[in-house]
Order: structure tokens, then sequence, then C-alpha cells
């Protein structure tokens, strides 16, 4: 054998290689692909440190900031960044927290308001829809798609309430989507307390822009039925750490939650919602490593 005609056979044999190298998934991919499922991107919502996040600037213990390099500490593909703990405002903020998310290698999974809109015609529902539109300005500065909100409180008859919300819930969500950002109602109990009350608001108010904010906690019975009947309409998922079967609120069955997830072809963000009477800084790692387990496939 010739110099050369080793030196050919070397090379293809170095082409082959590196081919079936670059064909070859990565070992994650390997993984799922035999598990026969995909993987579903994790989050985690600020609300679950309200322990050391609220109560003002003055009185935080832990900033927004701080909250975002948590998040990557904890192998997370996201952060969400709950409204309520962003004490100041302004795009140049913004900014700032969407590049904290890029440094650390986490995107902006969505943000939220504590919005109520049963409130009658007049100036306090008019400031409810002028929060809403700033948020919605925000979530673009900081590059959140995705706002969380709420259908209301009781301000008296239901099917007034039900008729004013839904009047209001539409102006918000021509604004947002207008701004390229999507609005998830939350199963957040008055007008919302079963999957039907909630598909009939996604019904009620029909854009390509609108759909539920899933929390697998919210509902007070037949919980894993109810999260099924919620999930093909779902753009976020809010995971907590019980789930109410059988008139009890019983610790989650988490696998059982994202297979149901992935029967139903979600593939948006999943964050943790932590609200157990352990302390966060123990408990939240904890109950991630179930969700990392499950978010595999």
């Amino acid at each position: 054998m010739t110099a050369s005609s080793t030196r050919r056979g070397f090379l293809g044999a170095s082409a082959a290689l590196a081919a079936g190298t670059l064909l070859a998934p990565p070992p994650r991919a390997r993984a799922e692909s035999t598990r026969g499922g995909y993987r579903l991107r994790l989050s985690m919502a600020a609300y679950s440190y309200r322990n050391v996040l609220g109560g003002g600037a003055d009185k935080a213990t832990m900033t927004i900031e701080q909250f975002i390099d948590l998040c990557a500490d904890l192998r997370l593909d996201a952060t969400e960044l709950t409204s309520y703990y962003i004490y100041k405002t302004g795009p140049a903020y913004m900014h700032e927290l969407k590049a904290r998310a890029f440094r650390k290698g986490v995107t902006v999974s969505g943000t939220s308001v504590g919005n109520n809109f049963c409130l009658p015609p007049g100036g306090a529902l008019d400031k409810q829809l002028a929060d809403l539109r700033q948020w919605v300005d925000n979530a673009v500065e900081m590059g959140a798609p995705h706002i969380r909100v709420f259908a209301g409180k009781a301000g008296g008859q239901r099917e007034e309430d039900y008729k004013r919300m839904i009047a209001a819930m539409k102006q918000a969500v021509e604004y947002a989507g207008s701004k390229g950002v999507f609005l998830g109602i939350e199963n957040h109990g008055y007008l919302t307390e079963t999957a039907a009350d909630v598909l009939r608001i996604v019904k009620d108010v029909p854009s390509p822009w609108f759909g539920v904010n899933l929390d697998t906690g919210n509902f007070k019975d037949d919980g894993y039925a109810q999260i099924a009947a919620l999930t093909p309409k779902a753009i976020n998922v809010q995971v907590k750490t019980l789930v109410s079967e059988g008139g009890q609120r019983k610790p989650a069955d988490v696998p059982r939650i994202f297979s149901i997830l992935r029967e139903a072809g979600y593939h948006g963000y999943v964050a943790l919602e932590y609200e157990d009477k352990e302390d966060p800084k123990t408990g939240v790692p904890k109950f991630l490593e179930k969700m990392h387990a499950a978010a595999v496939g």
C-alpha cells in the first residue's frame, strides 16, 4: 500500500467518523428519544420566593436580579419575573433585567399582573387597564412573551361581572396582541373555578394572543382531569406542589402532570410556583429535581 493510498484511507475514515458524529443526536436527545418523549422547558415564578422578595425595595432580602441568578443556578431554562417584586420602572431597567437573564443563560418566560377586570366602568377599571398596558410595554422591553392575568374579584352579580370582565379582557388582549405579547387567563377563583369556566372565557375572547395560564394547584377537585381539559388551550403552565383530588389536596404526581402536557402536545414553559410551608431555600430545589426528571420525557 502506498503512502498516498494510506493517506486517502485515513482521510476517508476521518470524514465518515465526522459525518457520523454530526448526524448523531447529542446525548440528551438520545436519552429523550429512547424514553419516547420530548424535553419540556422549565421556569420558576418569582412568587415562589415572595417571603424574601416581597415587602418593597427597602424590606426585601432578595432582589429580582438575585432571583434571576438563582434560576440559572438551579439549571432552569427560564425565569418568570412576577411584577409584584420589580420595584423599579422604565425601559432602561427592563433592559437591565433582560441583559441579566441573557448573561446567565436563561430566558424571561413571562411576567404577571394582579388585575381585577370585574370592576364597573369608571376610573378604577380604567386604572386596571392602564396598569395592564404598562406591563405589556414592560414585557416587550424585558423580552417576556407572556403575561399571566386574572379575571378579577366579585363585584356584584356573577353574569354581570362576567360581561364586564370579558369586555375589559378584549381591550387588554387587543393591546397586548398589537405589541406581540400573549395574555394567559389563570384558573384562579372567581369566574375561573373550573376548566369549563376558563374555556368559556377563552371562547368569548377570540384572539391568537389569548390563552390559558394553567395553574395545576388551583382546582378544588378532580385536579388531573381539569388539568387535562385545559392543557390544549394552555400557553403557560405553573406547577404547584399539591393537586386536589377526591376532595383533598395531595402531593402532586409530577410525572403524571408532565405526561398530560405531552399528550396534549404542549411545548411551552412549565414554571414552578412554590407555595409549600417549607422554606423555599430547601423546598424549591427538592421539588425542582422532580420536575427536572419529568421534563426529560
